[in-house]
């Protein structure tokens, strides 16, 4: 299976303590970087996120630990348990530091239109917040309900 880029490297610690000892570093970042990733999600730890932040490279951990791990690999390409979601080579996601989604493939096309709609929604009722001299509870209700 051949995953379009950006990837996304989803790495599931099944140590009986996920985290113990940290698979992610600098090293690993820039070959993962090298291999079309942008980023990675695991309910494991990671380490030297100073360097890492420096290559650009993303990270979503359960943890984060001054000891490198010593990793075994024992799959890849096959769904993984990672941060409360089941997710399979090729599904889309997105994650931030308040955590990780799945988005349904069927919507995936859907995403950036939609994700441009409700940055300008939120972008007029922050602007109609910001102004101390138009808001009031009623422009505010009435922005509301236009929006819809």
């Amino acid at each position: 299976m051949t995953i379009p880029e950006p990837r996304i490297a989803v790495l599931q610690d099944v140590d009986t303590k996920p985290g113990a000892g940290a698979f992610w570093d600098e090293t690993h970042a820039r070959i993962h970087l090298r291999l079309g990733c942008i980023g990675a999600v695991t309910n494991g730890a990671v380490r030297e996120l100073p360097a890492i932040r420096a290559t650009g490279f993303h990270l979503f951990a359960g943890s984060l630990s001054a000891a490198e791990g010593y990793a075994h690999i024992i799959d890849i390409g096959r769904p993984v348990e990672v941060a409360n979601l089941v997710i399979h080579p090729g599904d889309l996601i997105h994650g931030d530091l308040h955590g990780v989604v799945h988005i349904p493939k069927e919507v995936g096309a859907q995403v950036p239109e939609t994700a441009g709609r409700i940055i300008g929604i939120r972008r007029q009722v922050a602007d109609l917040c910001s102004s101390s001299l138009e808001f009031s509870l009623e422009r505010l209700m009435a922005l509301l309900k236009d929006l819809e």
